[in-house]
């Protein structure tokens, strides 16, 4: 039960919005916006599914205390410009505009100037609204779909961190809140640390993330009052939430949820979570391997998956131009293809990885290496592949493909892929950020993938891809020879 403060009366009472109808109507808290009222740190990271009301939330709040307190500076982070325009202008300025002037009087406060994105009042208060605010000191700082600008502008979110984060006052109210994109970046980071210290239960400093997560089935809106037919996987679905979860969900809540899967698909996870760890399962946006993800994971293909003795291990590497060298480590078992291991590193040479590969110690077949492995190097005069000989490393090139038919090879391995959760897990991290860039200019994804951190073991493991076809076909010789030296009937009538 929330105190009935001034401040709780205020916000509940004085403020217009327009909400999700276009209807002008009066800002009261919703189940969400409540329990946010009720449970704020000082530093807060908010995992939520869409339209909670979460930033309207913390605009409303940002402007009474602008507007109750002097010398406060209040600052909004959107993603992006066109929705920093749209919060001054649907939240801020709409509900001060509407404000009763007779309060505004009572206030003696007055806007002294306004802008498209900032109020300042005559108290020396200001609310602003931008996409970085580096330059700004805060009082109370919201950043929205913080996970947005991690994945699409890495350097935009690390503006931010480095700029409006580090320079709030002290007991300045900060709040980051984002439908999650993926397990990388400063956002999936922060909900990761704050999620263990509330496992923990560890008491929490001024300066460490509170995490929060909101769900869909939090939502009272999120209900169809209609008969659906429930597809036997979300039949399952909604079964193993009760089971494991204790999340019990009435029929109108199914019925919504089942219609919403239905157009939002593989996204679902990612729009409407029902549980934390639902959101970091789903693929950033712009994602090449987004759909075989969404596979794997209601496969339970990444698990526990152990080095099979008398296997052979191969391995795919990416050997470019650039120092980072990942390594996967892979098995072939009937149908399956088995990541047991992954590894990398950089600013090494050959002999640091063949190292690597003795101290594994696995029983090793082909490695396999980018089609250009070959070429001499200039200062040298000798090729990578000639090099690696010299260690104790033969190298197989693989064929030379357009980067749309290696992504497309990657797809289809993805298909037969299981992978260790421990060994692979920076592996399978980069798999899943490995996405198209985004054109800024546009406001489209880009033809050409991202180069970043997630490039080089995406790229190895597009070796592997490529390479399968040829493995297959070895294997399937080396077992024919096997079994007719192992029936020497079969020899002679063969001879």
């Amino acid at each position: 039960m929330a105190k009935v403060t001034k401040k709780y009366l205020r916000m509940n009472n004085l403020y217009h919005i327009i909400d999700e109808g276009t209807k002008d109507v009066l800002f009261n808290f919703r189940p969400v916006q409540k329990k946010l009222f009720e449970n704020l740190h000082d530093s807060n990271i908010i995992l939520k599914s869409r339209q909670h009301g979460v930033t309207t939330f913390f605009c409303i709040l940002g402007l009474d205390a602008a507007l109750h307190n002097s010398n406060i500076r209040v600052g909004i982070i959107a993603h992006n410009r066109e929705d920093a325009e749209r919060f001054f202008r649907d939240k801020v300025k709409y509900a001060w505009d509407r404000l009763d002037p007779g309060y505004k009087q009572k206030l003696a406060v007055v806007a002294e100037q306004s802008s498209a994105r900032e109020l300042t009042f005559s108290n020396n208060s200001s609310i602003r609204v931008g996409t970085s605010l580096r330059s700004s000191t805060l009082n109370i700082l919201h950043i929205s779909e913080f996970a947005k600008v991690c994945a699409r502008h890495p350097e935009k979110a690390r503006e931010i961190v480095t700029g409006a984060l580090n320079t709030i006052h002290d007991g300045a109210l900060v709040s980051i809140e984002s439908t999650a994109e993926g397990r990388e970046g400063y956002f999936a980071e922060y909900c990761q640390q704050a999620q263990k210290r509330q496992q923990q239960g560890k008491k929490l400093s001024r300066l460490d993330f509170k995490f929060h997560f909101f769900a869909w089935w939090e939502d009272k809106k999120n209900v169809l009052k209609q008969d659906v037919l429930i597809p036997a996987r979300l039949e399952t679905y909604f079964k193993s939430l009760q089971e494991k979860e204790g999340i019990t969900l009435t029929k109108n809540q199914k019925a919504w949820y089942v219609k919403k899967d239905a157009v939002l698909g593989e996204d679902m996870f990612r729009e409407h979570p029902s549980t934390p760890e639902e959101s970091f399962r789903s693929s950033v946006e712009g994602a090449y391997f987004k759909s075989q993800f969404t596979d794997i994971y209601t496969d339970s293909r990444i698990t526990l998956v152990p080095y099979e003795k008398g296997v052979v291990v191969d391995t795919a590497w990416d050997l470019g131009m650039a120092d980072t060298t990942p390594i996967w480590f892979f098995q072939r078992i009937g149908k399956e293809v088995r990541f047991i291991d992954f590894y990398e590193n950089s600013g090494e040479g050959l002999a640091h990885y063949a190292k690597i590969l003795r101290e594994k110690k696995y029983e090793y077949g082909q490695h396999f290496a980018p089609h250009d492995i070959s070429v001499r190097e200039l200062t040298t005069g000798k090729s990578r592949l000639e090099a690696a000989i010299e260690m104790g490393i033969r190298f197989t090139a693989v064929d030379r493909l357009s980067k749309a038919d290696q992504i497309e090879a990657g797809r289809r391995l993805l298909g037969r892929s299981w992978f260790d959760e421990k060994k692979c897990e920076q592996g399978i991290l980069a798999l899943e950020n490995y996405r198209k860039a985004w054109d800024e200019k546009n406001g489209c994804w880009k033809s050409q993938p991202m180069h970043n951190w997630a490039s080089h073991p995406a790229d190895s493991f597009m070796v592997a891809a490529i390479a399968m076809p040829k493995t297959e076909l070895l294997s399937t010789k080396n077992k024919v020879n096997s079994f007719i030296h192992k029936n020497r009937n079969l020899r002679r009538v063969m001879r």
